[in-house]
């Protein structure tokens, strides 16, 4: 085996907590593998026989990728799911992830806390996770923040706070969840019966397909055509749209449309279907599988 090989074997064996550690700074998991393929590249890069500890050498390089990316967010808003390219994989020797180790990758974590993390500035949502999740000492963090290590400690502090404050919110996230589960539920099913007991009866659903809004009224009217249409659910996906529950349809990663939900009494009342390149754009878009 040659050392490229090699390093490239040990990269895989920390992987797995790599994508952990991005998954939980970024909320997104169509951005985790860009974060842990910068992180093998620069590995690639660099002169391994100087890292004595690889995974926390691995561990404090995708922390930086992440808090960068997280830093690029606040400054100009950006698609976590491309709207006009493939999406990429990270390509070490074994390339990206399953569906299904997303998906576990996803529940570990939860959409309530997933939303709180959201809610706190870069620095202190990297303080928290690397301290409070993975048991990185504050020493260790204090370089990534540009802080000291009494700075970093207050920063997962006040981070901590602010999770345990915002707990009440995100039951009301939950709730959504399941209504959009049953409406996903009812449309690979084809069953307009299930569809209109999640639809309020005077739904508004907008629309800005061809570049010309249009608007419907009424559940039955709208479900009718969405069952006839039911072979699409399977490329729909349930997500976090401009941190709302929702749906997108992204087959191999690129965003091609999004359903933005308001629920109210359990029931969907207005559905915004955005498929305009330009404002698909715009959104903040979380898988929430």
């Amino acid at each position: 085996m040659n050392e490229h090989d090699y390093l490239a074997e040990r990269f895989e064996e920390h992987r797995a907590h790599l994508r952990g550690v991005a998954y939980r700074m970024l909320g997104s998991l169509s951005e985790v593998d860009d974060a842990v393929q910068e992180a093998w590249l620069r590995l690639s890069r660099s002169d391994a026989t100087d890292i004595e500890n690889l995974g926390g050498w691995l561990t404090t390089v995708v922390a930086r990728v992440c808090l960068d990316m997280l830093r690029s967010r606040q400054s100009r808003r950006e698609d976590p799911l491309a709207a006009d390219a493939p999406e990429p994989r990270a390509t070490a020797t074994q390339g990206g992830s399953s569906p299904e180790q997303e998906a576990l990758l996803a529940d570990s974590v939860g959409l309530a806390l997933l939303v709180v993390l959201d809610r706190l500035t870069p620095a202190e949502r990297l303080a928290f996770v690397l301290h409070d999740m993975f048991a990185v000492p504050f020493e260790e963090i204090a370089p990534i923040v540009g802080r000291t290590t009494e700075a970093a400690r207050q920063l997962a502090s006040r981070a901590r706070r602010r999770v345990r404050g915002a707990a009440a919110p995100d039951a009301d996230l939950v709730r959504q969840r399941e209504v959009v589960d049953a409406f996903m539920g009812a449309l690979r099913a084809g069953d307009f019966e299930g569809l209109m007991a999640v639809l309020d009866p005077d739904l508004v659903v907008r629309t800005d397909m061809a570049g010309a809004p249009s608007e419907v009224r009424g559940a039955a009217a709208w479900a009718r055509g969405a069952v006839a249409y039911g072979q699409l659910a399977r490329l729909t996906r349930p997500a976090l749209v401009d941190r709302t529950m929702g749906v997108v349809v992204a087959p191999l990663g690129r965003l091609v449309r999004a359903l933005r939900f308001t629920v109210a009494n359990g029931t969907i009342t207005e559905i915004d279907v955005i498929s305009n390149p330009a404002r698909l754009r715009e959104l903040e878009v979380s898988i929430v599988e």
